[in-house]
């Protein structure tokens, strides 16, 4: 009677993995007796386990990635541009709590995506709030938002989020409205929060794909110069994944 009183005070308060844990304890042998700390440690970890899973399963859903993806399983063989040391070191997420960026140049397929993405997954592990978008489709909600009268708090937001992923940089020429977009958003994160970047062009080719002097000039000393830059080589990922399927 005790232990069912106790179920249900556990379930009103919303300790309920803490709850299924108590049934457990209660179906458990009789020969497989825990000692008091024991019992009160397991109840502890099962409650701090989910609500740690509930934690991530949030930050996962609110970076909006679109696909899984693991540093663990990047490819680091010779020649491609990034070493074991290298992924080790980004997954501590050391860089995100120095506030440092992440940028990572290379042909198309390459890679430079799903770097980023396993990223976003490992700042979201670490509990860090991120967010991956692709910077053409940023720049939509941006425009939008200036004509619906939420650009502010849109930046507003952006500027809150601890790891922000550009996908996509400089894919496509920018109008001179989304050069200053991009100048706002990495404004408020410099020294505040880190930022990955993603492009198919080099850094030392950023300024003149920018067009405009004064925003390159901006923009890149906001970015490159406080940044972990990978540089990918090597085959196209997807050329190898087809090449593989067809043998």
């Amino acid at each position: 009677m005790l232990n069912e009183e106790t179920h249900r005070k556990l379930t009103e308060m919303k300790l309920n993995a803490m709850a299924q844990a108590l049934v457990e304890l209660e179906r458990e042998a009789p020969s497989n007796q825990r000692s008091f700390s024991e019992k009160l440690g397991y109840l502890v970890d099962q409650e701090w386990m989910a609500r740690e899973n509930r934690r991530l399963t949030r930050l996962l859903r609110a970076a909006k990635l679109t696909h899984d993806a693991a540093l663990e399983d990047v490819w680091t063989m010779a020649g491609r541009g990034v070493t074991k040391a290298q992924v080790r070191d980004l997954a501590t997420c050391n860089w995100v709590e120095h506030r440092h960026n992440v940028v990572c140049v290379g042909k198309t397929g390459c890679g430079k995506s799903y770097i980023a993405a396993a990223l976003t997954q490992a700042a979201c592990r670490n509990g860090y709030r991120s967010l991956y978008t692709r910077v053409p489709r940023l720049l939509q909600q941006l425009a939008i938002a200036r004509a619906d009268g939420s650009y502010t708090r849109m930046l507003a937001r952006l500027a809150k989020v601890r790891v922000l992923v550009l996908d996509d940089f400089l894919i496509a020429p920018l109008k001179d409205a989304e050069r200053r977009d991009l100048l706002e958003i990495l404004e408020d994160r410099y020294g505040q929060s880190s930022t990955v970047i993603t492009s198919q062009l080099p850094t030392d080719k950023w300024h003149a794909a920018l067009g405009d002097p004064t925003v390159a000039d901006a923009i890149c000393d906001r970015v490159v110069h406080n940044a972990h830059v990978l540089t990918l080589t090597g085959q196209s990922g997807r050329k190898r994944k087809g090449l593989s399927k067809k043998s």
